[in-house]
């Protein structure tokens, strides 16, 4: 049986997902809004944030596809979902998806990310 690359891959994060938590990404240059969506007047389904530099752009499921073009653009691996209660990340060189650690509280309590 022959595996996709995403599948085989999956259950591993790769070196760029490893123990990412929230605290690892930058403030979203644009909380609640694509970037490009707004400066073209077009609609987004779902929003992702860019570890590198804090860019939210669309999903692919949206028209225009912003979050992809940013990789594409700069080669910066990492984007996370920051649509409210999704925790998982994807790292586009490896085509493979993580999950946000739980970021660890005062005294080594966990407390959620």
């Amino acid at each position: 049986m022959n595996k996709s690359r995403t599948e085989q891959n999956s259950t591993k994060p790769c070196e760029h997902l490893r123990e990412l938590t929230a605290g690892d990404f930058p403030p979203p240059r644009t909380p609640d809004a694509c970037e490009e969506c707004l400066k073209e007047g077009t609609q987004w389904v779902s929003l992702r944030e860019c570890k590198t530099c804090g860019h939210v752009g669309c999903c692919d499921s949206s028209p225009g596809r912003h979050a992809t073009r940013h990789f594409q653009e700069t080669g910066h691996p990492v984007m996370r979902s920051v649509m409210p209660g999704e925790r998982w990340t994807w790292c586009y060189v490896h085509e493979v998806t993580g999950e946000l650690a739980r970021q660890q509280g005062p005294a080594g309590v966990k407390g959620a990310a």
